[in-house]
């Protein structure tokens, strides 16, 4: 894989963005586009990470990229965007909206649909998109995508002059880079037709466009959503617009898709069926793969040196590299450490004690890069500043005992270090950290890798050998991100210190790589409620403006203040794929696109 070429792409893909018009395209890509002919392609999904949510609208704790990937095949988004096909760019294909028309002075945008229809016959109309607005208006405190003054609040009007056509005010001009790949993108046409009502028996109208009753339909199809256990027989999940419709959705988290026979859209399913695979260990799935029930699965990235074993069983190894960031928030709000973590000189230590480049190259074996800053690093792109290219933090443990020790910390009895200095002062250990506190830290970390593992036996004995004593406490994904929510220091639920999730990295973007949902104030994806009035101005800056230097100041700005641990960014995964299955172009945005996948002949 040409890191430096994909890097070029990405900057044709976003200038193309925020063209006139999007082109019709005639089909998806890879496979025999006929398909019908009972072919089955089983995918392996991440260990331990089980699929848990269908409703397209994410509430928090369900935004994996499998759940988003899954809902995605049913019911897609208006614009898609992957780099699935080798580019960041807009996916003409797998998107429902036709075309998309900028007014001259860019606060207006016209969106024209496909003639799709619902799998009940019904058409795929404005008044779809328009419900969806309608929805999330109301609901939007329950959404995990929504940030304050983001959508739904920057749109002020959705007109739907005719049954293929939705016209969107904006509350002022934005880049369109920005609000192309990571806004529009965020809308799904939803069935109104089907879904309008707010029980089970309800009749189906107009309630949501009055806001209370379409926070009662939120609140419905939210609830209906959380029984998993109904999914295979609750006729919402029936009506959908993709190529696939959920055949089984079992609580173990394998998901049967069937092709839906009435779909009309332009990315059509090549195989009858994908059967997605859970696992609860990578060595669990290595093992389906040794015995070929697998056909499209993953190795550990210690397996590289040896790959040959697995193409000697007739399957292609490729490593999955992501547009993304690894790291473990830091919760602010926590009630005895959040005062802790609030110093910058606390978390400068804690950074200079991950030695990124050893884990890396040791624990990942080469299939992980260093990452010191809110941007991606891997491809290279103009959004990276020097600042965050070089590693303001490098390894150094002698740094990280400098900075504890000057600032009132000394080590006790057990080699821990406690705050023997309190105050406010340069050389104490800072606002609202009681005399005798410990730096005794646990951290939440995701289950089922050996790499992960690993990963976190290093930095724990790196750490306690500057004075920071670290409980490691395992999960699975789900959990891990259930449990790592945005709170207050008085809820039950706010008892996590660090967490990580990020074996298959941490936060995946959109081409215009913003981090508004991560580290903007507010955000619903700011887990650690990480809060700086310099960098909010430079989000909103980046959104507003064409400046080009915009991002790479953020770059620098939050490479140095440090909201989180930066942690090594591992590749998505080291995919093995059965030789003669199409399709498998693999988006560095970590989407996937079952429709696509087929068999050659």
């Amino acid at each position: 894989m040409s890191r430096p070429r994909l890097a070029a792409r990405l900057a044709r893909g976003t200038a193309l963005a925020v063209a006139a018009a999007m082109a019709l395209a005639a089909c998806g890509s890879g496979g025999d586009e006929s398909g019908g002919d009972g072919s089955v392609v089983n995918y392996a999904l991440p260990a331990n990470a089980t699929p848990n949510w269908i409703l397209p609208i994410g509430v928090p704790g369900t935004l994996a990229t499998h759940n988003i990937s899954i809902y995605e095949s049913m019911w897609p988004s208006l614009v898609e965007f992957n780099g699935s096909t080798g580019e960041v760019a807009l996916d003409e294909a797998a998107s429902t909206a036709e075309s998309i028309q900028w007014s001259a002075d860019g606060t207006q945008v016209t969106l024209k649909l496909k003639g799709m229809n619902w799998s009940d016959g019904q058409p795929v109309t404005s008044r779809d998109v328009e419900f969806w607005f309608n929805l999330i208006k109301a609901g939007k405190d329950g959404w995990a995508s929504y940030a304050e003054g983001k959508m739904p609040d920057n749109v002020t009007a959705v007109e739907t002059p005719d049954p293929s056509t939705v016209v969107l005010t904006l509350d002022q001009a934005y880049n369109q880079q920005w609000f192309t790949s990571t806004q529009l993108t965020l809308i799904a046409p939803l069935p109104q037709h089907a879904w309008a009502k707010t029980g089970d028996d309800g009749a189906v109208g107009d309630g949501d466009r009055d806001p209370a009753q379409a926070r009662q339909i939120f609140d419905y199809l939210v609830a209906e959503a959380e029984d998993l256990a109904s999914y295979e027989t609750n006729p919402l999940w029936d009506v959908v617009s993709g190529p696939f419709t959920a055949e089984e959705y079992a609580a173990n988290g394998q998901v049967k898709l069937v092709r839906n026979q009435a779909y009309n859209g332009t990315d059509p399913a090549h195989a009858d069926e994908v059967n997605l695979l859970p696992f609860t260990s990578a060595d669990a799935e290595v093992n389906a793969v040794r015995a070929k029930s697998v056909d499209y699965g993953y190795i550990p990235s210690s397996a590289l040196a040896q790959q040959q074993q697995y193409t000697g069983l007739g399957y292609r190894v490729e490593p999955w590299t992501g547009w993304s960031v690894t790291y473990m928030p830091y919760n602010f709000h926590h009630p005895q450490m959040g005062a802790v973590f609030s110093q910058l000189y606390v978390r400068q230590a804690l950074q200079h004690a991950v030695d990124q480049v050893g884990i890396s190259d040791v624990v990942w074996h080469g299939a992980a890069d260093p990452g010191y800053g809110p941007v991606p690093q891997e491809p290279k792109s103009d959004y990276l500043s020097d600042v965050q290219a070089n590693n303001p933090y490098p390894f150094d443990p002698a740094a990280a005992t400098q900075l504890f020790t000057t600032h009132g910390w000394t080590p006790g009895p057990d080699g821990v270090l406690a705050c023997t200095n309190p105050g406010a002062g340069a050389d104490q250990c800072g606002e609202g950290i009681a005399a005798g506190t410990k730096l005794e830290l646990t951290f939440l970390v995701q289950s089922g890798s050996q790499e992960t593992d690993n990963q976190f036996a290093e930095i724990q004995s790196a750490l306690q050998q500057v004075g920071v004593g670290v409980y490691l406490e395992q999960a699975p994904l789900n959990q891990v991100l259930s449990r790592t929510v945005p709170c207050e220091a008085g809820d039950p639920e706010c008892t996590w210190q660090l967490s990580y999730f990020g074996t298959a990295g941490s936060w995946y973007f959109g081409a215009y790589p913003t981090g508004e949902r991560i580290f903007g104030t507010g955000g619903t994806a700011n887990f650690g409620n990480y809060s700086n009035p310099e960098a909010d101005a430079l989000l909103s800056a980046a959104v507003l403006s064409n400046e080009p230097g915009t991002m790479a100041q953020y770059s620098a700005m939050l490479a140095q203040d440090l909201p989180v641990m930066w942690l090594p960014n591992p590749v998505y995964q080291v995919s093995v794929i059965a030789e003669g299955l199409t399709g498998t172009t693999q988006d560095p945005g970590a989407n996937f696109y079952p429709q696509r996948w087929g068999w050659e002949g």
